[in-house]
This record gives C-alpha cells, sequence and structure tokens, in this order.
C-alpha cells in the first residue's frame, strides 16, 4: 500500500476541526457584503464595473444591477430541448499509430402535445496529420498537435457544430433550447500558452463559425442558446461587488488585491467568497440573478460582440448553477425568459440536473474499459492488414506487473 491511510486520517480530521470557524468567519463577511453590496445603484454599478486594464482581478461587467432575483416566465405549450454532450480518447505516444477519438453524443427532447425523443451518438477518428496539427502559415515550425487541453477546446467547438446540426433536425416551429455542458468561454487560449494561430483556428475558424449558425437559426424561430456549469466556482460577481465598494485607487488595488484575497478592507469581506454562496442567499427558488457580461480576456478580445459571453445565476433548488450564454441570447428578453424557463423545467425532471445534459453524457461517455478495448482495435486492425503493431515497453510493463 504507497498510501498511509492512517496518517491521512488524522490530517482529515484536523482540518474538520479547523473548518468550522474558517466557514463561520467566512459566512459573516458574507454577509456584510451583501449588506454593503445591496446599497449600490445599478447607475453605479454599471459604471464601476467597465473594463479596465487597471484591475488586477477577474470582474464581472454589470449590464442591469449589482444585486437582484428574477421569477421564472411561464413555459409554453409545446417545445424542444437538445444537448450534446462529448468525450475523447486523447493521443497515446504508446500506441503504434498516432491518433485520437472525439464521441459526441446528444438527444433531442419534444415535450407538450406531441412529444418525442431522439437519441444520437457517433465516434469520429483523426490520424491524419492535417487532423493532428493546427497548422499555421508561417512555415514547417508553425504547427501544434491537437492534445491535451487544446484536444479539449477542439471537442467543445466540435460539440456546438453538432448542436447546431441537431437543431436543424429538431421538429420546426417549435421553440427550442440548445444546451451543452460547461463553458462557453474557452479559457485554455487565455495568457501565452498557445501561439496565435491556434486560437485563430480555433475561435476564429470553428467556434464563431458554429455561433453564428446557431443565431441565423434563432432567426426562424425561438431558440436559447446556454452552457449549463454545474457547482461553479467563480467570483466574478463577487469581485464586481468589490470593484463598486472599493474606495481606493488602481495602484494600491494592484498591491494589495488578487483575483480571490484582499489585504484592504472593505474589499477584504469579499475574500474565500464564491458566486453561489452570494445567490445561495438572494435567490428564491426557481429564480434568477441579472445578467452579467464576463471580462474574461478571451471572450473580451477574440469573440465578435454579439457572441461575448453573458451569464447568470440560477437557483435550482438543488445547487446554484451558472448559465452561460451568447450576447445576442442576453439582449433579446424573450429569448432570456424561454432559455430560464426551459432549463429550470429540465432541472426539475433531472432531479437537479438538465435531464437533456444527461442523456447527452450517456451517450458520449466513454469509460475506462472502452479506451482499453479501443487500444487493442487499434493493434488488431493494423495487425490485420499487415501493418506494423508494437506498443512501447512501459506499456507493456502495466499491462504484466512484477507483483
Amino acid at each position: 500500500m504507497s498510501l498511509d491511510l492512517g496518517e491521512t486520517l488524522l490530517q482529515l480530521e484536523e482540518a474538520a476541526r479547523n473548518l468550522k470557524s474558517f466557514r463561520d468567519d467566512r459566512e459573516q463577511r458574507l454577509r456584510s457584503l451583501l449588506s454593503e453590496a445591496s446599497a449600490v445603484t445599478p447607475e453605479y454599478a454599471r459604471l464601476r464595473t467597465q473594463y479596465s486594464p487597471e484591475t488586477p482581478f477577474l470582474a464581472a461587467q454589470v449590464e442591469d444591477r449589482l444585486l437582484g432575483a428574477v421569477p421564472p416566465g411561464d413555459l409554453p405549450v409545446d417545445w424542444v430541448v437538445t444537448a450534446v454532450d462529448g468525450s475523447h480518447i486523447d493521443v497515446d505516444r504508446h500506441l503504434p499509430v498516432g491518433c485520437y477519438l472525439v464521441n459526441l453524443g446528444g438527444c433531442s427532447l419534444t415535450y407538450g402535445s406531441q412529444p418525442g425523443a431522439r437519441l444520437f451518438s457517433r465516434p469520429g477518428l483523426a490520424w491524419e496529420p492535417d487532423d493532428l496539427y493546427v497548422s499555421g502559415s508561417s512555415g514547417p515550425n508553425d504547427e501544434e498537435l491537437v492534445t491535451g487541453s487544446l484536444l479539449g477546446m477542439l471537442r467543445t467547438v466540435q460539440e456546438l457544430e453538432r448542436l447546431a446540426d441537431s437543431v436543424e433536425e429538431c421538429p420546426p416551429g417549435l421553440p427550442a433550447l440548445a444546451l451543452v455542458d460547461g463553458s462557453l468561454v474557452l479559457w485554455g487560449l487565455s495568457g501565452q500558452g498557445y501561439r496565435p494561430f491556434v486560437r485563430d483556428y480555433i475561435i476564429g475558424e470553428r467556434l464563431l463559425a458554429a455561433m453564428d449558425r446557431l443565431q441565423s437559426l434563432a432567426e426562424s424561430r425561438p431558440l436559447a442558446l446556454a452552457a449549463y456549469v454545474s457547482l461553479p466556482r467563480s467570483t466574478e460577481v463577487v469581485n464586481a461587488a468589490r470593484l463598486c465598494l472599493c474606495p481606493h485607487p488602481a495602484s494600491l488595488c494592484r498591491q494589495s488585491c488578487g483575483n480571490r484575497r484582499s489585504l484592504q478592507s472593505p474589499c477584504e469581506l469579499a475574500n474565500g467568497c464564491m458566486d453561489r454562496e452570494l445567490f445561495q442567499e438572494t435567490l428564491p427558488e426557481g429564480w434568477r440573478s441579472p445578467v452579467y457580461l464576463t471580462n474574461s480576456s478571451v471572450s473580451r478580445e477574440h469573440y465578435s460582440e454579439q457572441h461575448r459571453v453573458c451569464f447568470y445565476y440560477l437557483n435550482v433548488g438543488e445547487e446554484i448553477a451558472r448559465v452561460e450564454v451568447p450576447r445576442w441570447t442576453a439582449r433579446d428578453e424573450s429569448l432570456l425568459s424561454l432559455g430560464h424557463a426551459l432549463i429550470l423545467d429540465q432541472c426539475r425532471r433531472g432531479q437537479g440536473y438538465p435531464v437533456a445534459i444527461s442523456e447527452a453524457h450517456e451517450q458520449a461517455v466513454v469509460d475506462g474499459r472502452d479506451r482499453q478495448v479501443f487500444k487493442d482495435m487499434v493493434a488488431q486492425t493494423l495487425e490485420r492488414l499487415g501493418q506494423s503493431s508494437f506498443t512501447s515497453e512501459k506499456e507493456r510493463s502495466k499491462r504484466t506487473p512484477w507483483l
């Protein structure tokens, strides 16, 4: 046994004893923060949260008001919900051929006078060089292997592309909700982790094209596009409250403030608090927060204006969820209300989580056994066709351990 469970248990018990005092202190600060933030006027909140490069932390931009609660609207008579999810098997250097596999699954659920359901799943194998690499135009060194987090972002784009296909396949004319799991912001493209040509391809050529298709489809039917984030750990609204309450100059903020912690009062009231904890105190069940605009550099600098990512928080009863929508949905009150009502209905049908996303996940999931079968299939297919099949000694040792 490599893990000393006895020693681990002792450390866990010590952590649990200290946790209550941490929570009590945080709850007291959260109540004070709410009291102060509730007095901020909408006009001041919108002005104070405009993006500034001087701000040393990521804060949401207030579109309407800093705090508040909006009730759900009525459900339509008939409607359809479609969702897409994905899983993938990454490039494995221990395999005899470089390749990855993306499995996209989804469903369309029709409600009302003519209920119905459609499930779908399709794997996509990539092995050609044009699929395995994202290439720029500056020369042979201008390329990036599609693996790890880059493959995850490409999968997200493919989910949106398949979602647009699925909306086109839905019964015509019905109000529709198009759902994906996770975020519409490709956070992995922030900073200097990838060269510009990677971002241009993933966002410019793929993601925005898929978003354009979905926006175009919304012109022929009521269509709300949304991404659902369960148990969010974001602090963007808490940080917006910090901005609204802060009396200090930006120079002092840069010295004293980080994304989750401040050394100055009154900003230190927000230390350790997350957005979901804020809205747990302010949102009745079924109600949503005001809409905010994320100031993520990816969305702010590289998404077109109509596709910049907005978000709100929704009390679905079991949890406070973050719902992300493109700006063209956020600015259409009828689509915003439609998405709110249908997501809430999905969560109630799914025991606290959108049932369409759950079904899409079931169609898309690739488990550990599937991954091993896939490796075996690669080797067997190559051998059957007379191609060389080999693996590394490290991989072989994992399958035949000494002890």
